[in-house]
C-alpha cells in the first residue's frame, strides 16, 4: 500500500505519515519565514544553550551493551524528518540487523546512531517530531536487545522553536523504539573503543560556542585526551564549504580544534599544553547530498584540484545529508579548500593552513546533479515547479489577476477612458500591436540586462538574474494576458455585458500566470547560479529519491573505515506488521520488497592519529580568538 493507504491506519500506526514538504508552496514559505525570524530573536535574546548549563551532563560511552568492546559499528544520518517514504526507507535500512551491500560482506547495524541535525521539517514541534521522525524510526526498530545508543545534534530547523521540542525528544533519556537516548543537552561527547572520541557540537544557527558548552568540553573531553587519541567531530553544517565566500565560516570549528582537542588549559601551570590528540574526521549534514574533502599531504605534490589517491593518513571532511529531505545539488561545490583561508579574521590560526580537495565521487555526481536541477523548469517532469508545488501555481495565478486589473486600468487611462471595459471594447489593431510589442519587450529586456551586465563585469554574456528580472518576466506575462483579452474583445459581439470582459481578463490572467508565469519563474531560478535562489532549483522539486547514510567501523587495529551508502529510490509500497511484544499491540509499516543499498564510493580508511601520519601543526599556546 502507498502512503495514502497508510494514512487510513493512523490509530494503529500511532503516527501520521507525512508527504514531503513543498518548499515553494506559499504556506510553507510564509510559515518558515516567520519561524526563521522568531528563531533569530531566540538566538539574540534567549539562548537555550545558556539555560542548559544548569542541566547535569557527563561523558557518554558506546556501545551501551558492552562498554569494554574493542570495536564498534557507528551509523551517521542527517536531515531526516521530511516525507514518510524517504525517511522510513532510510530508517528501515539503518535498523536492519545486517545490511546486504554489493561488494563488502553484510554490514552489522550500528551500536551507535548519530543524528546529524534537522531531525524534523519544516519547523520543529512535538507533533512534527512524532509524525516525521519518531514514528518512522520507532516503526523501523521497535526493540533491540543490544540497546543501540542514539545521539542527536540540532540543525537550524530544530532551532526554529528555540530548541524546546528537541530537548523534550532527545534530552530526557527516553527510548525511541529500540534506540536509547542518554544525552541531557544539545551537545555531547562519546568515548569509543580504540582511543576514538565522538563529539557533537551545537552551533545554534551558526553562532559562537556558548560558555556552558565550552566548559562541558573543557571538563569532560580535553582532560581525557592523550597522545595518539583521535576525534570525530559532528557539526550541524559544512562550514568549510562556505569558507570561500565567508572567510570566517570555519573559525568556530578551527577554534575548537586548536583549543579543545589539540591543546588544553592546565590550571596548575596556568598555561596551555598539547594533548597529542587530533581531529581525524569532520562529519556533517545540512546539505542534502554526499561529498567528501580529503586532506592534501606534503608529499602529494603541486596542484590543488588533483584527485587524491586513498591514504589512511589523510584527514577527511564528509557531508552526508541524505536522511530524508529533498536532494541537493553537487555541481557547484568548490574543488579545493584552505582551512581556514588566509582572509579569515582569526587572531591565531594554522600557518600554512591545511588544504583539502574534493573527492571525485559525489552523490549525485556533478553530471546527474545538473540534469536533475533542470527538472524544475521541465514541464514534462514530475518535479516541474507548479506540478510539485500546486500552491505556488495558485499564488502566481492570483498575483497575475491583480496585476491584470492594474494594467487594464493603466491601459484605459492611456486611451483617455475612465472605464476599463470601454477601453477593452474600443481597442483596435494598433492597440493590440502595441500591447504585443510591450509584452515582447518586457520579456527580452531581462536578457539584455543580463548580457550587458555580464559583458561589463565578466566580459562575457550571462543569464538573467536578480529580483528585477523576475518582476519584468511576470509583467511580460500579464501584458500578454491583457493582449489576449483585447484580441478576444475584438471577436465577440459588442452587446456582451461589460463584466464578461473583466471575467475573460481574469481567467486569461490566472491561466497564463499559473502556467507561463510559473514557468518563467522556474527558468529564472534555473539560470541563477548562486545564493538562496539557486538552492530553490532542488528544494523546489522536493526529490525524495537518492537517499543514504554513512556506516562506520572502528576495528581492533584502531582504524576507522567509512562505508558511504545510497538508496537510489525510496520505498513506495508498504505492508503492515503487528508488533505484539509490547504492553499494547500496535502496527508498523515495513517495506513490501527488500530495499537495494549500494556503496556511493569504495570504503575508505582513516588511520588513528599517530599511525604513520605526520602530526598537524601545533597550536599556539596563547589563547585563540574567534
Amino acid at each position: 500500500m502507498d502512503i495514502h493507504e497508510l494514512r487510513k491506519h493512523v490509530e494503529a500506526l500511532r503516527f501520521t505519515p507525512q508527504e514531503p514538504v513543498r518548499w515553494l508552496a506559499p504556506k510553507e514559505l510564509t510559515r518558515t519565514a516567520v519561524k526563521v525570524a522568531l528563531a533569530a530573536m531566540f538566538a539574540d535574546y534567549s539562548d537555550k544553550r545558556e539555560i542548559q548549563g544548569a542541566l547535569e551532563a557527563g561523558l557518554l560511552r558506546a556501545p551501551l551493551a558492552d562498554p569494554g568492546a574493542e570495536e564498534i559499528w557507528i551509523d551517521f544520518v542527517a536531515d531526516l524528518g521530511d516525507g514518510f517514504e524517504a525517511t522510513a526507507s532510510v530508517a528501515s535500512a539503518l535498523a536492519a540487523d545486517r545490511l546486504a551491500v554489493a561488494g563488502p560482506a553484510p554490514l552489522p547495524r550500528g551500536s551507535l546512531l548519530v543524528l546529524g541535525g534537522d531531525q524534523v521539517y519544516p519547523v520543529a514541534s512535538t507533533t512534527a517530531y512524532e509524525d516525521r521522525m519518531k514514528g518512522p524510526y520507532r516503526a523501523a526498530l521497535p526493540s533491540a536487545p543490544d540497546e543501540p545508543l542514539m545521539v542527536a545534534l540540532p540543525g537550524n530547523h530544530d532551532w526554529y522553536d528555540g530548541l524546546t521540542a528537541f530537548l523534550r525528544v532527545f534530552a530526557q533519556e527516553s527510548p525511541i523504539g529500540g534506540w536509547q537516548t542518554r544525552q541531557t543537552r544539545s551537545y555531547f561527547a562519546v568515548e569509543l573503543p580504540q582511543r576514538w572520541w565522538l563529539v557533537g557540537l551545537d552551533s545554534q544557527l551558526g553562532s559562537y560556542f556558548d560558555d556552558p558548552q565550552r566548559r562541558y568540553f573543557e571538563t569532560h573531553l580535553s582532560p581525557r585526551l592523550r597522545p595518539g587519541d583521535s576525534v570525530i567531530v559532528c557539526s550541524a553544517a559544512p562550514t568549510w564549504v562556505k569558507s570561500g565566500e565567508e572567510p570566517d565560516a570555519f573559525n568556530s570549528l578551527h577554534w575548537f580544534d586548536r583549543n579543545i582537542v589539540r591543546t588544553r588549559f592546565d590550571r596548575t601551570t596556568r598555561k596551555r599544553e598539547d594533548t597529542g590528540a587530533s581531529i581525524r574526521l569532520w562529519l556533517t549534514g545540512d546539505k542534502h547530498h554526499y561529498a567528501r574533502y580529503a586532506e592534501r599531504l606534503p608529499d602529494d605534490g603541486p596542484g590543488a584540484d588533483d584527485a587524491l589517491p586513498p591514504d589512511p593518513r589523510r584527514r577527511q571532511m564528509v557531508t552526508c545529508g541524505l536522511g530524508g529531505a529533498y536532494l541537493a545539488a553537487t555541481h557547484r561545490l568548490p574543488k579545493a579548500l584552505p582551512l581556514p583561508p588566509a582572509t579569515s579574521r582569526m587572531r591565531e590560526k594554522d600557518d600554512p593552513p591545511p588544504a583539502f580537495a574534493l573527492a571525485q565521487q559525489t552523490y549525485p555526481d556533478a553530471g546527474e546533479s545538473r540534469s536533475l536541477a533542470r527538472g524544475i523548469a521541465a514541464f514534462w517532469s514530475p518535479h516541474w515547479l507548479p506540478r510539485r508545488n500546486p500552491g505556488f501555481a495558485v499564488l502566481t495565478g492570483v498575483v497575475h489577476m491583480v496585476l491584470a486589473l492594474i494594467l487594464c486600468g493603466a491601459f484605459a487611462l492611456a486611451e483617455g477612458r475612465h472605464n476599463p471595459v470601454d477601453a477593452l471594447r474600443a481597442a483596435d489593431g494598433d492597440d493590440l500591436l502595441g500591447l504585443l510589442c510591450t509584452s515582447a519587450a518586457l520579456f527580452v529586456l531581462p536578457f539584455v540586462i543580463g548580457w550587458w551586465t555580464g559583458l561589463l563585469r565578466e566580459r562575457r554574456p550571462v543569464a538573467p538574474s536578480g529580483p528585477v528580472v523576475v518582476v519584468l518576466f511576470q509583467l511580460a506575462v500579464t501584458t500578454a494576458a491583457l493582449t489576449g483579452t483585447v484580441a478576444i474583445a475584438q471577436l465577440v459581439p459588442s452587446s456582451w455585458n461589460g463584466f464578461m470582459f473583466l471575467a475573460i481578463l481574469l481567467v486569461v490572467a490566472a491561466v497564463a500566470g499559473a502556467s507561463l508565469g510559473s514557468q518563467l519563474f522556474a527558468l529564472w531560478v534555473l539560470w541563477t547560479n548562486h545564493g538562496l535562489v539557486a538552492e530553490w532549483q532542488m528544494s523546489g522539486q522536493s526529490i525524495d529519491d537518492h537517499k543514504g547514510f554513512v556506516r562506520m567501523h572502528i576495528g581492533r587495529d584502531g582504524r576507522l573505515t567509512l562505508y558511504p551508502l545510497a538508496l537510489d529510490g525510496a520505498c513506495r509500497d508498504w505492508d503492515l506488521d503487528e508488533v505484539a511484544d509490547t504492553p499494547a499491540a500496535w502496527t508498523r509499516p515495513v517495506p513490501a520488497t527488500p530495499q537495494t543499498v549500494r556503496l556511493i564510493e569504495e570504503p575508505f580508511v582513516i588511520a588513528r592519529h599517530g599511525q604513520g601520519q605526520p602530526p598537524p601543526a601545533p597550536a599556539d599556546p596563547a589563547e585563540d580568538a574567534v
